[in-house]
């Protein structure tokens, strides 16, 4: 090798948006807020160093209000992201606790905010809920952008970039995300970031090659390194070799046309080759994401989270306001279905006016149904709200993280007290809605003769499920790649599942992460889900690859997969049986 020649580099992350650029690296330098040093400074200074912290949060927070006022058309409906960022600079969580910290202890304002932020980010860390679990990286931004106020740093302005780049960086905000200029920045690197992380949202909104949870990418490349990043595979190459560059130029090529062909026949019924239809749904958070169901050919909401009006705030939302976004949600859809999801937070914790005792596991503690049936006036409120918006269109209630079957009775009597009360008032609404559960704990699984006796549908949530059959927290670095939506014992609770709802005519349907891969999909078209949920981008591939399987093939296989010890095992039988179907493999030469 030459002086002037370099070693191919390959790194592996996470895809947290698909697609293939190739250009050179530009590194996304942040003046340090990392390092932060603790230090008295006795109780005479202490309102000049609250007023100090203040004035930081000031700061920021207009900053930030730029920020929003410019944000590019394009990404308007995900504004809401830096308005939660916007609240966040005030939450009690963070805001208060700082400046309780000051005030009790003493300390310097950047070490009480590090403080603070750390014990809230725990909050959500501990929540198994993979989307809500990412919230802690939000968290970590708005206290970035506060300490670079305190410390007198620098930020870099992406939106001031002349060049054709690819970013790298150790983590990006979603208000840095949200500047970029997508003739000028090809796609981003992190050594930080997840899947789910607004950031990742932001990324495949914009249809840019994004890869996240490198560790390294900005220790091992510097400023103008050409770099590959393949989104798809979640796979980044730093200094490619002659060969590696063309192959990947006529690999992006390959990409960009498919994923043409496939959103153009979005639209097309998700309907297999032997003539089996499936309905293909969209998971969201906010009323703004239903255009993106919409625009990607979604059969209707399969996962309405509402969690998003109970977050950041110091009282929990009136029944008008739940309403109001219910209703624009149902109006929009209309007349497909629109799933909504009730609470699923850790009440206690979550929202700052109702503070009660630390819980050692939040994730196997006070939660979701349990949290609701706790506190019943709050759970009447949304039962109400749900029942008033499905006199607008067509809505499914969807109970989450059912145990057994005393939940479901209890919830039903409290639906029927909601709707007794708007009869009473002669408020408009509908009581004759599809109930389901969500099947994502074991003993919901196992129960599930019983509990079809009591329900509609039942809609698995894979994420929880995975979890806690294989006792796996994906949080945690040393045990996540153990977690596995294919392990033998996962697919056979849920082919438990799907056969009890059939047997008492009810249906079963997915609105997990398993139902967005593609080597998932003939294994679950083959036990008998009919409708499959999902993130909106994902929902066109998805249907286009329906569209290829027959799904007659795939039942004759069931028995076969089905006897697998492993998902090794059972991947080699879907991808010798189905490979060249599934995957309209742009890498194979």
């Amino acid at each position: 090798m030459t002086k002037d020649q370099t070693e191919e580099i390959v790194l592996y992350g996470i895809s947290g948006s698909q697609g293939i650029c190739i250009g050179k690296a530009y590194m996304v330098d942040r003046e340090g807020v990392d390092v932060v040093e603790r230090y008295y400074i006795g109780p005479e200074n202490v309102k000049k160093e609250i007023n100090r912290f203040k004035q930081a949060v000031n700061h920021a927070r207009k900053e930030l209000s730029g920020i929003i006022e410019d944000i590019p058309e394009d990404l308007r409906q995900h504004a809401y992201i830096l308005e939660t960022h916007f609240l966040l600079h005030k939450d009690k969580m963070l805001y208060g606790k700082t400046l309780e910290l000051i005030e009790n202890e003493q300390i310097n304002a950047e070490w009480a905010l590090r403080k603070a932020s750390a014990t809230a980010k725990s909050v959500f860390q501990n929540i198994s809920d993979p989307y809500l679990q990412a919230r802690a990286a939000d968290i970590e931004h708005v206290t970035d952008r506060i300490l670079r106020h305190l410390l007198g740093a620098e930020d870099v302005n992406i939106s001031e970039i002349t060049k054709r780049v690819v970013l790298v960086a150790n983590n990006l905000s979603p208000a840095e995300t949200s500047q970029i200029q997508l003739d000028r920045v090809m796609g981003f690197i992190t050594d930080r970031g997840g899947k789910t992380s607004h950031t990742s949202i932001i990324a495949r909104t914009l249809e840019i090659p994004a890869v996240l949870g490198l560790e390294r990418a900005t220790a091992l490349i510097k400023n103008e390194d050409l770099i590959i990043v393949d989104g798809n595979e979640g796979i980044v190459i730093v200094n490619p070799a002659e060969e590696t560059l063309q192959r990947y130029k006529e690999l992006s090529q390959r990409y960009e046309a498919h994923k043409k062909e496939v959103i153009r026949r979005g639209d097309l019924p998700a309907t297999s080759s032997d003539g089996e239809s499936f309905r293909i749904m969209g998971n969201i958070e906010l009323p703004e994401e239903v255009v993106a169901v919409k625009d990607h050919g979604g059969d209707g909401i399969g996962l309405f989270r509402t969690e998003f009006l109970y977050l950041s705030r110091d009282d929990f939302p009136e029944e008008q306001e739940l309403f109001d976004q219910y209703r624009e949600v149902v109006e929009l859809m209309a007349p497909l279905p629109v799933t909504i999801r009730t609470l699923d937070i850790n009440g206690d914790k979550e929202v700052s006016s109702m503070p009660t005792p630390e819980e050692a596991n939040p994730a196997l503690g006070l939660r979701a149904i349990r949290f609701c049936l706790k506190k019943p006036e709050i759970f009447k409120t949304q039962l109400r709200a749900i029942m008033r918006a499905a006199a607008h269109g067509y809505v499914r209630l969807l109970l989450p993280m059912i145990s057994g079957a005393d939940e479901v009775t209890e919830t039903i009597r409290l639906l029927d007290e909601a709707a007794a009360e708007l009869e009473e008032k002669e408020v408009e609404h509908r009581r004759d809605i599809e109930i389901g559960i969500m099947i994502e704990i074991p003993s919901a699984a196992v129960m599930a003769d019983m509990l079809a006796d009591l329900v509609d549908f039942f809609s698995i949530g894979t994420n929880d499920l995975v979890q806690y059959t294989l006792a796996i927290d994906r949080g945690n670095r040393h045990v996540a790649h153990l977690y596995n939506p294919l392990h033998p014992a996962v697919i056979r609770l849920i082919r438990h599942v799907v056969d009890a709802g059939r047997y008492r005519g009810k249906k079963t349907y997915m609105c997990g992460e398993m139902a967005a891969d593609p080597i998932n999909l003939p294994i679950l078209l083959g036990l008998g889900i009919e409708e499959l949920s999902m993130a909106p981008q994902s929902i066109p591939e998805i249907k286009n690859l329906i569209r290829r399987v027959k799904v007659s093939d795939v039942r004759k296989l069931m028995d076969t997969i089905l006897q697998q010890p492993s998902e090794e095992d059972m991947q080699k039988v879907i991808n010798d049986s189905f490979g060249d179907l599934l995957y309209e493999d742009i890498y194979s030469e």
